[in-house]
């Protein structure tokens, strides 16, 4: 189990899990920016608080389940997981390396602590509700299973026929955290395939919403009470997301959706980190 940390400590947490990121990916040339940047606290919020598991016993038979559909957002969970004691923080710098554990979408064989392989988008809810129902079948009833999804992603139909068995079955350990960055490869979300009404849109397939800052730790920490809270339905925490947070040539721009920092890019981002936008004098000014 975690041990709960103060606020700030969890803030700090964040922080250098987005400067990890810019690392991972400078050092491995390719990588996607701004979707692991944007989604480093709700990462931070989910291994340092929310969820029950043991960095020293990955297959612990009493964890929780986190799975993340958008398998390309993966260098913000291995930072995560480094930051919470999974593996040395030294093995982050191998991220799409041939051979390395850390691939550019997780594989559930390479690295313990992943529960599930993904890459094709689409297919992580479906995962989740395949799980949550073997866990019924099995009389387990204290595991909540937590999926995290990209908004571009739920341009795929498996997502809604994932919510509708869902809502059928009423799979109340099921908790979808849908990061809402509103930009995919090719664009703004609206223009490429317009999703609001949203909110709506979950609650007609019989899911009971929430709606969340998922840049404020604490915040998203209360989301995930709160749905733990919710017996009669599934549940789904829109999380609006700053996409490449904490780096402002990156924020809210789409190209660096699937693109690495070069060096001097790199060095730019790691310097607005480590200075909280030039908030703090280091000395690494």
């Amino acid at each position: 189990m975690p041990q709960k940390l103060p606020l700030v400590n969890l803030e700090k947490i964040a922080n250098d899990i987005r400067e990890d990121i810019i690392r991972m990916l400078v050092h491995a040339g390719s990588g996607h920016s701004a979707g692991p940047l944007g989604l480093a606290d709700i990462f931070t919020a989910l291994y340092f608080d929310v969820l029950r598991h043991d960095p020293k016993n990955p297959d612990w038979s009493e964890r929780d389940i986190l799975l993340l559909s958008n398998g390309h957002c993966v260098p913000v969970r291995y930072a995560a997981m480094a930051q919470a004691g999974y593996f040395d923080r030294k093995e982050l710098l191998t991220l799409r390396q041939f051979g390395s554990r850390l691939q550019g979408h997780p594989e559930r064989l390479r690295l313990p602590g992943l529960e599930t392989t993904s890459g094709p988008l689409g297919c992580g809810l479906s995962q989740a509700c395949g799980i949550a129902l073997a866990q019924r079948m099995d009389s387990i009833t204290h595991r909540w299973i937590y999926v995290v999804m990209g908004d571009g992603e739920i341009n795929e139909g498996n997502i809604w026929e994932a919510a509708m068995l869902a809502s059928k079955y009423h799979l109340n350990n099921v908790i979808g955290i849908l990061d809402r960055n509103n930009i995919q490869i090719d664009g703004p979300t609206e223009l490429v395939m317009p999703l609001e009404d949203l909110r709506a849109k979950w609650e007609a397939f019989g899911w009971h919403v929430l709606e969340v800052n998922g840049n404020d730790i604490e915040a998203v920490i209360d989301a995930c009470a709160m749905a733990r809270s919710i017996v009669e339905k599934p549940v789904m925490i829109i999380a609006h997301t700053i996409p490449g947070k904490g780096v402002d040539f990156m924020e809210s721009d789409f190209h660096w959706h699937g693109m690495p920092p070069n060096p001097e890019q790199a060095r730019k981002a790691l310097h607005e980190l480590r200075t909280l936008g030039g908030r703090i004098r280091g000395e690494h000014e």
